[in-house]
């Protein structure tokens, strides 16, 4: 009889360490991010868009340093923003494309949540950007609509507040891109309604736009 009491509570635990280690599995831990002192009035004369990327990887603390720059907590104790929102809703979700998969960046943790494993960055553009697949990072700005209950009846209002605070964000990534010598761009025109389906995104959710980040390829088109 002990014999076999140890035999399941072992299969117990193996189980549970299975079902752990699945479920850490599906999450990346991003690295601590750099905040360190730039020149801004510089970082803001280098701003451009580029429609061409190089295939090269960007690091994984460059990684966390972006998402951090973007839509990352700089105030912990408050869990302020770096970017502002309407009545603080942080109401904008940034998904993150890669060759790997799609995640989900979740800034209180810090961490990547993964989606599923395709590879969507193809359709994070539309037949004019073929070039948005080639950068090795694709970030997708997503409006969660459920955070701004209170204003359900002024759908007008919200789409404003929303693509408002999406381009207090965009802009934060394009300056930390001027900073770090990556390329990017903000791509508007793309297939919201394809891009739903692919991210398997809810009914509240909707797609506003997306920026390919890379790093710069030889015979650029910048504006």
């Amino acid at each position: 009889m002990k014999k076999l009491i140890i035999i399941c509570l072992s299969i117990s635990i193996t189980f549970s360490v299975f079902l752990f280690a699945e479920e850490v599995s599906n999450s990346i831990e991003l690295l601590k991010p750099q905040i360190d002192e730039k020149p801004l009035l510089k970082i803001m004369n280098e701003r451009m868009s580029t429609r061409e990327y190089s295939n090269k990887e960007i690091p994984d603390q460059m990684l966390s340093n972006l998402l951090w720059a973007a839509f990352g907590i700089n105030r912990p104790e408050t869990g302020m923003r770096t970017a502002p929102s309407a009545i603080n809703a942080q109401e904008i979700d940034i998904y993150v494309a890669n060759a790997a998969g799609l995640y989900l960046y979740e800034p209180k943790k810090h961490v990547l949540e993964l989606i599923h494993n395709e590879d969507i960055r193809e359709h994070t553009g539309n037949p004019g950007t073929e070039y948005a697949k080639t950068a090795p990072v694709n970030l997708i700005l997503v409006l969660d609509s459920a955070k701004f209950s209170m204003f359900a009846d002024y759908e007008e209002m919200v789409k404003i507040m929303a693509f408002s605070d999406a381009g207090f964000i965009g802009q934060n990534i394009y300056l930390f891109c001027a900073s770090e010598k990556l390329a990017t761009v903000v791509l508007g025109a793309i297939d919201s309604e394809k891009l739903h389906k692919l991210m398997k995104l809810r009914d509240e959710q909707s797609v506003l736009f997306s920026l390919p980040v890379g790093y710069f390829k030889i015979g650029d088109s910048n504006e």
